[in-house]
Parts: C-alpha cells; sequence; structure tokens
C-alpha cells in the first residue's frame, strides 16, 4: 500500500486516465456536423467515427485481467496510456474519414484497458479499511466522465476547432505515462506470476470475443443507420455475433485456461446477478445522457455546450456522493437495500423528466431532476461493483471487474440502440394521431392557415410563398408537439425498466459478517 505523496499522486493519474477514457465515448458527438463538413464525409461515414471506439473499448476491457497478468499490470497500464495519447495526436492530424476511424479505433484498444485497470491501481493504493474510497473515487470518474463530455467538447467547437478534442488528451497523457513509470508498482502477485507460452495462451478464445462482442456492438452501432434488420449487412454480422458468442460462452466454460473465465459466475451468485444488474446500471445511464441532449438540442434549440452545463450539476453531486456512499457500505449498510433505493430514485427521475419536458421548458426547469438521476446514479454503481466482487480475490477479481465492466458498456450500447431506434419510429407512429384533427376543413386548421398566411405576407412574402411557409409552420408545430410525447414516452420507458428490473435485487446474497472485498488483485 503507497501512503502519503505518492498516494495521491498515483490516485490522480488514474482518475485522469478514467476520466479521458470516458469522456472520449461522447465528446466527438458535438463535432460531428464540422468533421463532416472538413473530411468530406457523409452522416453515415461520420458515425463511425463513434462506433469504432466503442467496439474496440468492449473487445479490450473483458481482457484486461489476461493482459496484466501476462505482460505485468504496469507495463500494460503504462502502454495503454501510450497507444491513447499517440492515437489521440493521429485522430487530430486525420486527413480523411477513414484515417480518423482506424486511429479512434486505435485509440479505443489504449482506451479499454484505462477504466478496468485504473479500478485495479486504486485498490491497491488504498488499505482495506479504505477500500470504498478508492471504489468511490473511480465511481466519479465513470460517473461523471460520459456527462462532461459533451460539455467540454462543445466548447472546444464552439471556440477552437474539431482536432482539438483529440489534442486535449495529449498533456494529460504526457502527465499520466510519467506518473506510471515512476510512481506505480505491480503488486507481488504480479511481480511472481509467469507469463503463459504462447502456445498455451486461449487464441480461439479472443478469435470468438472479437467475433461475437465486435459484432454485436457493430449491429447496436450501426443498426439504426441501415434500417436494422431490413440491411444484409445487419443481418450479416447479426449472425456473426450470435454465433462468435455461442462459441466464446462454450470455449471459456470448457478451455483449461480461458481468456475470460465464464465458470466464476456459477461460483458466485452476487457476480452474475451483479452483471445483469451492470447491464441495467448502463442502459439508464447511457440511454438518459443519449435522449436529453438530442430533447434540449432539437426541440428547444439549445447549444451542445448549453446542454452540458446543464447536465454537469447532477453528475458532479453524483461524483461527490461517492465517498459517502462509500463510507455507508463501510459502515456495514448491505447492498441489498442501497440499490432498490437507488432504482427508485431512477424512476424518480425519469417521471419527473417525462412531466416537465415542454416547448417552453428553460435550464431551471431540469435542474433538480438531474440532481435527483445523480443521486440515484451514485445509489446504484458503487454498491452493485462492491457486492459483484465481494468474496472474489486473486485472478477470479480481476476476471469480474474486466466481465462487468464489459456488460456496462453492452447495456450503454444496448440502451442507445433501443432508445434512438425508438424516438424515430415513434415520432412517426404517434404523428398519425394529431394529423386526423388537422383538415382544411376544420376551422381552427384554416383560421391558424390564414393567420399565419397574412404573416408572412406583412413581411413580404407573396400569397403563394405566405401559404406555402404558413403549411410548413403549421407542421413545425405538428412535429414540435410530436416530438415532446415520444420523449415524454421514451423517459417514461427507461424508467419503468428499471422497475421491471427491481425483483432481480432479491436474489442478492447477503454478505456474511466479517466478508471483505478483496479487490486488490482486480484489473
Amino acid at each position: 500500500m503507497e501512503t502519503g505523496f505518492t498516494k495521491w499522486i498515483i490516485v490522480v493519474t488514474v482518475v485522469m486516465c478514467c476520466l479521458l477514457e470516458l469522456i472520449d465515448t461522447s465528446i466527438v458527438n458535438v463535432a460531428l456536423t464540422q468533421m463532416m463538413g472538413n473530411l468530406s464525409a457523409t452522416q453515415q461515414e461520420v458515425t463511425w467515427v463513434i462506433a469504432s471506439y466503442g467496439i474496440a473499448n468492449v473487445i479490450v476491457i473483458p481482457m484486461t485481467g489476461f493482459l496484466a497478468e501476462q505482460f505485468g499490470r504496469k507495463n500494460y497500464y503504462l502502454v495503454s496510456v501510450v497507444i491513447f495519447t499517440l492515437a489521440s495526436i493521429a485522430c487530430g492530424q486525420s486527413t480523411n474519414i477513414w484515417e480518423l476511424v482506424a486511429f479512434r479505433f486505435i485509440q479505443g484498444i489504449g482506451g479499454g484497458a484505462l477504466m478496468a485497470t485504473s479500478q485495479a491501481i486504486l485498490v491497491d493504493t488504498f488499505p482495506p479499511k479504505q477500500l470504498p474510497l478508492g471504489q468511490a473515487l473511480f465511481g466519479m470518474g465513470v460517473i461523471i466522465g460520459p456527462t462532461i463530455g459533451p460539455t467540454l467538447g462543445g466548447y472546444i467547437v464552439d471556440n477552437y476547432d474539431w482536432p482539438w478534442i483529440f489534442y486535449v488528451n495529449v498533456p494529460v497523457g504526457i502527465l499520466a505515462s510519467i506518473f506510471t513509470l515512476l510512481f506505480i508498482r505491480d503488486p507481488e502477485r504480479i511481480k511472481n506470476a509467469i507469463p503463459r507460452p504462447l502456445r498455451e495462451i486461449d487464441w480461439a478464445g479472443i478469435f470468438l470475443l472479437i467475433l461475437g462482442v465486435g459484432s454485436l456492438q457493430l449491429v447496436l452501432e450501426q443498426g439504426e443507420t441501415e434500417d436494422w434488420f431490413e440491411s444484409l449487412y445487419i443481418n450479416t454480422f447479426a449472425l456473426l455475433a450470435a454465433i462468435g458468442l455461442i462459441g466464446f460462452v462454450w470455449r471459456e466454460l470448457t478451455a483449461r485456461q480461458p481468456i475470460v473465465d465464464l465458470r466464476i459466475l456459477g461460483r458466485s451468485r452476487n457476480l452474475a446477478v451483479g452483471a445483469v444488474l451492470s447491464f441495467v446500471l448502463g442502459f439508464g445511464m447511457f440511454a438518459s445522457v443519449f435522449i436529453f441532449p438530442i430533447f434540449t438540442q432539437r426541440i428547444l434549440g439549445f447549444t451542445a455546450a448549453q446542454t452540458g452545463l446543464i447536465l454537469l450539476p447532477g453528475a458532479l453531486a453524483s461524483g461527490f456522493m461517492m465517498p459517502v456512499i462509500g463510507k455507508m457500505l463501510q459502515a456495514g449498510v448491505p447492498q441489498k437495500f442501497m440499490i432498490p433505493v437507488g432504482f427508485l430514485i431512477f424512476f424518480v427521475f425519469t417521471f419527473w423528466m417525462a412531466q416537465i419536458i415542454s416547448p417552453t421548458a428553460g435550464e431551471s426547469d431540469f435542474f433538480w431532476p438531474l440532481m435527483v438521476r445523480g443521486l440515484g446514479m451514485g445509489l446504484i454503481f458503487l454498491p452493485i461493483t462492491t457486492m459483484s466482487l465481494a468474496g472474489l480475490s486473486g485472478k477470479d477479481a480481476g476476471q469480474a471487474a474486466g466481465l462487468t465492466g464489459m456488460i456496462r458498456q453492452l447495456g450503454g450500447s444496448f440502451g442507445v440502440a433501443i432508445v434512438g431506434t425508438y424516438l424515430e419510429r415513434s415520432i412517426a407512429q404517434n404523428r398519425i394521431g394529431p394529423l386526423a384533427n388537422i383538415s382544411l376543413y376544420d376551422t381552427n386548421t384554416v383560421e391558424r392557415i390564414q393567420a399565419f398566411t397574412q404573416n408572412f405576407m406583412s413581411r413580404g412574402f407573396t400569397l403563394e410563398q405566405a401559404r406555402q411557409q404558413a403549411y410548413a409552420a403549421l407542421e413545425g408545430i405538428l412535429m414540435k408537439q410530436v416530438s415532446i410525447i415520444t420523449y415524454s414516452q421514451v423517459f417514461t420507458m427507461i424508467g419503468l425498466f428499471f422497475v421491471v428490473c427491481l425483483p432481480l435485487v432479491l436474489l442478492i446474497k447477503r454478505a456474511r459478517r466479517g466478508e471483505v472485498i478483496d479487490l486488490n488483485a482486480a484489473h
């Protein structure tokens, strides 16, 4: 265990790296339009900038335990930071869209290691009695990172140019590399570990993991763009995902030295339940961050920077709650009680949002609902993490950390994919009802069109031009009302998903008195 100055240098280093990795999952979203113009890319092509990073992340995360064992955790972490930093420079220097996509994939390979390995380094830095504090610091990065990404990205895009969303990583990456080299050390278990010979590595498991999880992430990232299962392209990768995942599960359950030991799910009921709850957490966390900016920017006309600033207080509240929740866990408050409270608080947030969204909603209307969201996320994340790893040690703890990280990421991808698809398709369906009340034979409709026409004619339009503008204005009002109905339904749907999953908490096995969460070997 480190102490004093060294301890806090390590804390600052790994939390910064964790934040960088998670910020980069969302920071590019607000710069896509600029990228399209500067790189002569289509809307479909530029979505690969997001997809390639997510695919690389979700492939690498479950393998972090094996890679840290094989190469040494310090070496693996240092190389990952360097890869992430160099890829960030290369992303900013890209001259066409496919260069950028390739470098984003490489950046995702480096970034995928940062989160799970940062968690392991943090918990090695703190003595057992302070482990909840270490977990809380890690949780701050996980909750805050995806939320401040659009804020930072919006500011950079508004004031500089899109390559700077990558260049800002460079000074942090350089400092992190230096601090890793000087201050981070491997625990004795990893120092004394003998790397596996190449012939004993589970190459089949690695291939099936890449095929299955990579194809699934691709389907989730690109499904809406390609019209889902109407596309041969999506159908092909969905089939590859099914083959790869089934083969991966079979291989990892039967291999003597699997790349990801799925058998620990059978040895720890809490880990199995925690994996499912991690999926639910990822679904709610990423889906709510995804839908809110779309609503504020499309319907209310907010800028990306404005939207990010609205989200920031709730994210900070969640982060600052983490040490408090860590103290509660340390005092013996059971996770089995905290998780359902967090689920119900998150449901209150979604129900509240469904009620208050309107064309006249302002920034102040969202402050308290988003603070409630932050409280709910804090009460969910840390208890799930500690409960999942309770009673595990050594390699099992490392495997569990990577596995739950991957499942949380996939939950987020499912959430964004489902919400995005529901949003686009339900707007078209919800338009049918109000449209039946709009007719040239309806007195109110005729009066509204005439008022719009007169207004446009007073601005200098001809009668025909004014009439066309009036029809367009009426269509705009209709679509805004229909969109608000749909956004309200989306928030309600997310909340109901959490309520439906509440009974899973009953499956949690309460820790025996005196049982300690051994995270010292988690990576």
